[in-house]
């Protein structure tokens, strides 16, 4: 009897397909720990175990542990990290189309980037797939202000600062110095270091993100010019994707979606929230004439058009923020 039951059990074992292991995705990010930012994945995360039966879970690597976002794609691409919450500046070592929407002062408000990315997506998304990497959702990381360690007020106070520029963005160091900074190529990490021992003395950066990372008790001036709009993306290596179930796979994106529509929304709120915050724990807050800043920098888009991001589709942006614009 005990034989024949041992013979059934094999029997079944065989018979009935393999449950297969789960897919393990490590995403990195250089968005502060416990931060809203961070907040939001691990809420994700969480959505997409339920999703999936358990079958795909997130893990999540925050605040910077991962290396750089530069860091983030290269070890992608060697699969110690499967995904990456990136901003469209580490986007720039995958493919540099996404920068076409962060140029300092083209793309202004929260609005019009959602309009413009609405009509440029598919072509950003292609751009990414061809070098292997699915785009799960695109979201706002809010508009960077520049902090400064001393007060600016027009650019002709530009001759002393030393702004921080991103590693691997080839075309903020360029559009920096042709305004008339004086920029230095450092890791995103580096930022606080090196206000600290004075390497720079300023740094552009979204307000939720100086006041989560304390970077504004060393940067304490503000020039209150929103320099732009930055934005960044869920990126997932295509291997990676590819285990997933179709029908799986729509769930995490339709998530995904509703996660940076969230995040988004709250971002405006957010970064007027940090303002307020820095205020109260000594920040100072500089006005200045925004058509002062628009002119220098507005010299510096030639070095990008055609040369960092390409001119039909730096031509195309402008087209549909005239769009945009004129309509609104």
């Amino acid at each position: 009897m005990m034989r024949l039951t041992s013979l059934l059990a094999l029997t079944l074992a065989v018979s009935l397909p393999a449950r297969a292991a789960p897919v393990l995705i490590k995403l990195g990010t250089i968005a502060p720990k416990d931060s809203r930012y961070d907040q939001v994945l691990e809420e994700m995360g969480q959505k997409w175990a339920e999703a999936s039966g358990g079958q795909v879970k997130l893990r999540v690597y925050a605040g910077g542990v991962a290396g750089s976002e530069s860091d983030m794609v290269r070890k992608i691409g060697v699969g110690q990290l499967q995904a990456a919450a990136i901003t469209t500046v580490g986007m720039h070592d995958i493919s540099p189309e996404p920068q076409a929407l962060n140029i300092p002062m083209l793309v202004k408000t929260p609005e019009e980037l959602e309009y413009v990315l609405g009509k440029v997506r598919p072509r950003l998304d292609a751009a990414l797939a061809r070098k292997g990497f699915v785009v799960m959702c695109w979201a706002s990381a809010g508009s960077p202000r520049i902090f400064s360690t001393i007060p600016l007020h027009t650019p002709a106070d530009l001759e002393n600062v030393k702004i921080w520029a991103w590693d691997g963005d080839p075309a903020a160091a360029e559009s920096f110095k042709i305004a008339g900074f004086h920029p230095v190529v450092l890791t995103s990490t580096d930022i606080v270091p090196s206000l600290q021992t004075g390497l720079i003395n300023s740094v552009a950066e979204p307000p939720l993100f100086v006041f989560v990372t304390r970077t504004f008790e060393k940067a304490n001036y503000m020039l209150d010019i929103p320099w732009g709009m930055l934005n960044g993306a869920i990126v997932v290596r295509k291997e990676t994707w590819d285990k997933i179930a179709p029908d799986v796979q729509q769930k995490l994106l339709a998530i995904s979606d509703d996660t940076a529509k969230l995040l988004s929304a709250e971002i405006r709120h957010l970064d007027d929230d940090a303002i307020e915050q820095m205020k109260k724990q000594g920040l100072h807050v500089t006005e200045a004439n925004e058509a002062a800043w628009q002119a220098v920098t507005e010299k510096a888009w030639p070095s990008v058009r055609g040369k960092v991001v390409p001119a039909d589709l730096f031509d195309e942006v402008k087209r549909l923020l005239r769009e945009y614009r004129a309509a609104h």
